[in-house]
């Protein structure tokens, strides 16, 4: 996918009630369900994974939906629940990895709870849809933890504050907070973009009336 007029991902979430009955026909054995489960939720949880642990992304998540496989039956929730408890356990093995590597995350400070996403969201996750999946992603790989993981779990999982806050195990008001620095960044960096982009084009309209007068 390009930067400019390449094809983009947008992350959608509307169908959750379709999530919802695939998640019972896959826990009563139905393959082209868990199939169906797989390809809705796997290029999410792959992009959450691989701002955490790199190019070791699709390791991790092949082993957390092992997980998810072995410990489907034992899922009880609708299709918001099963996407956090997917995201759970992609970001448990994506930490696990980390140990491994002897590569901690880094520690983050709680934002007080009291903190509320304030106005302006909408522009900021709208901002961060504007740009290409890997150029997004590689602009969420260069915030802060706390702020990444934010990120990722609210637009691209998809999940509300306080599912996010529980894959986390932070408050709601922290992970909300945190939510909002991250688009607010991302959305600064859209609206340089576009001012140096502008900045060009006037630019090159310049040398060409200057060449017409030559």
């Amino acid at each position: 996918m390009s930067e400019g007029g390449g094809t983009r991902r947008r992350w959608h979430h509307q169908d959750d009630g379709g999530l919802g009955t695939a998640v019972e026909r896959a826990q009563d054995g139905d393959e082209q369900a868990f199939a169906a489960l797989y390809r809705h939720l796997h290029p999410r949880l792959l992009a959450y994974v691989r701002v955490l642990v790199g190019d070791d992304a699709e390791d991790v998540v092949s082993e957390a939906w092992l997980e998810i496989a072995r410990d489907l039956r034992r899922f009880r929730g609708d299709g918001d629940g099963f996407r956090g408890w997917t995201a759970t356990i992609a970001r448990h093995r994506a930490l696990d990895h980390l140990r491994r590597q002897r590569n901690r995350p880094r520690a983050t400070v709680l934002e007080q709870d009291v903190l509320e996403l304030p106005g302006g969201q909408d522009t900021e996750r709208e901002a961060f849809e504007s740009l290409s999946t890997e150029r997004t992603l590689a602009l969420v790989a260069t915030l802060p933890r706390d702020q990444a993981e934010a990120v990722l779990l609210r637009v691209v999982v998809g999940l509300d504050g306080p599912a996010a806050a529980r894959v986390l195990g932070k408050r709601v008001g922290a992970v909300r907070t945190s939510a909002y620095r991250g688009l607010k960044r991302l959305a600064r960096h859209v609206a340089d973009r576009r001012a140096a982009g502008e900045a060009a084009s006037v630019t090159s309209a310049a040398s060409r009336t200057l060449g017409d007068m030559r």
